[in-house]
């Protein structure tokens, strides 16, 4: 495998990447944003003067806790900079530590995509995102960061024996209870060493 050495100017095209771990569940670990990106391919193209980065052959990104397996990765920026990413795989996938939480968060789709300029993280073909226990599988699954909105949508392509109509199937887990006060009577006794303020 051929590491190649990535030049600063494209650890800013990088960082859409990053952007991938934007899901409908929590927000990522911060941490991981001032964290040295490393990446890993078996080839890499750069091409600045038209603003386009494709890493090939079991591309591996990570930063801190987030690491991007893909086939493919390709990212571009806009003319106002804004960059889109790419990761192409059978399938890619991200994984990434929950901020605050012992837990990570997990998608994978054959096409992942992330447009760093509407804050939009889209799954293609296969869609499963996962976090702890939690899990929602369909054709597409499409999170905006902006708004906070979350889509799941079946299709052909989930379609099993157990599920011939391709809908979209999710799994949440019950939420833990906060542990009730304890019950019971307790007496109350006078302060034996408390002054009277009119003394």
């Amino acid at each position: 495998m051929k590491t190649q050495t990535v030049k600063p100017a494209l650890l800013l095209c990088l960082w859409i990447t990053l952007s991938l771990v934007a899901t409908p569940w929590a927000h990522a670990e911060k941490a991981d944003r001032d964290k040295p990106i490393n990446l890993e391919a078996d080839t890499a193209t750069v091409d600045d003067a038209r603003k386009i980065s494709i890493y090939e052959g079991n591309v591996i990104l990570t930063q801190g806790t987030l690491q991007i397996r893909a086939n493919k990765l390709v990212v571009t920026e806009d003319a106002e900079g804004f960059q889109l990413g790419t990761a192409y795989g059978n399938p890619a996938s991200f994984r990434q530590k929950r901020e605050g939480y012992d837990e990570y968060i997990e998608g994978y789709a054959l096409r992942i995509e992330y447009d760093q300029k509407k804050d939009l993280v889209q799954l293609f073909s296969q869609a499963r995102m996962k976090r702890g226990g939690d899990e929602a599988r369909g054709s597409y699954i499409s999170y905006d960061g902006k708004t906070e909105f979350f889509q799941v949508l079946g299709g052909k392509e989930t379609a099993t024996a157990n599920n011939p109509r391709g809908r979209v199937r999710t799994v949440i887990q019950p939420k833990q209870k906060s542990a009730a006060p304890a019950t019971g009577s307790s007496s109350l006794k006078p302060a034996e060493n408390i002054a009277n303020p009119r003394d």
